[in-house]
């Protein structure tokens, strides 16, 4: 794996992690259990037939988040190449990129997939799922995507 890609595939595998975690602690509060999480994650591609397919259904939920994950990844770094503001104010960049992934998946993205359920957007979960993407999301990525950087492999190599 070359040097860039490793660091933006690291940078989505964190945010992964970090946002799933949060996904299933907040759901689990609320006495929802991590297999029904993930499922809800496949009736994207899926629809309705998810909820159904028990671990199977659960664990494509799970690839197609980190996918995701490491998708807006590559889109950071991507951007960071033309943009080298990205890089040196990683934070800032971190938490608007983590702003606009939640507008795109909320916006375009799930409105679009086979999900079967009316998207609802209350005010506790709103707040903190904002939170998640700027903070869980959107600074991990910038941070590992600017260690790529720092670790040599430079803005246009």
């Amino acid at each position: 794996m070359k040097p860039p890609a490793k660091w933006f595939v690291l940078g989505g595998i964190i945010a992964g992690t970090l946002d799933l975690a949060y996904a299933l602690t907040f759901s689990a509060l609320r006495g929802v259990p991590p297999t029904r999480i993930l499922q809800a994650i496949a009736s994207g591609v899926l629809g309705k037939p998810s909820f159904t397919g028990g671990a199977t259904t659960a664990a494509l939920g799970l690839l197609l988040h980190f996918l995701i994950a490491v998708a807006a990844a590559g889109v950071f770094y991507v951007a960071s190449r033309r943009f080298d503001w990205l890089v040196r104010h990683a934070v800032v960049a971190g938490i608007v990129f983590g702003l606009c992934v939640y507008a795109v998946m909320n916006a375009i993205v799930l409105p679009l997939s086979a999900i079967p359920f009316k998207l609802t957007y209350a005010p506790l979960a709103l707040v903190t799922d904002l939170l998640s993407h700027m903070f869980l999301f959107g600074i991990p990525i910038a941070l590992c995507v600017r260690a790529g950087y720092a670790g040599g492999w430079g803005r246009r190599g």
